[in-house]
């Protein structure tokens, strides 16, 4: 059984602080007008990202650029850490 480069996809809101991870999907249960306004701040599939802060919101750093997240939004990004 081979468990090379298999990484779990989670939703970005149970990743620690310090976490590093890369956008996989951003589900459809996230209301379209901000499903556009977090892919225009980078947060878009393929992207990486670090995990800042989980309390009282979720913090990313994607590249120069900080973006908070309301739990209920971040649960609803997938991720897979690196």
């Amino acid at each position: 059984m081979s468990t090379h480069d298999h990484k779990a996809r989670v939703p970005l809101a149970f990743l620690l602080p310090g976490a590093r991870a890369a956008v996989d999907a951003l589900d459809d249960a996230i209301d379209p007008t901000q499903r556009e306004q977090i892919i225009a701040y980078g947060l878009a599939p393929g992207r990486p990202l670090i995990v800042l802060q989980q309390h009282p919101m979720t913090l990313v750093m994607i590249d120069e650029v900080e973006l908070a997240l309301e739990d209920s939004v971040a649960r609803l990004v997938w991720v897979t850490q690196k």
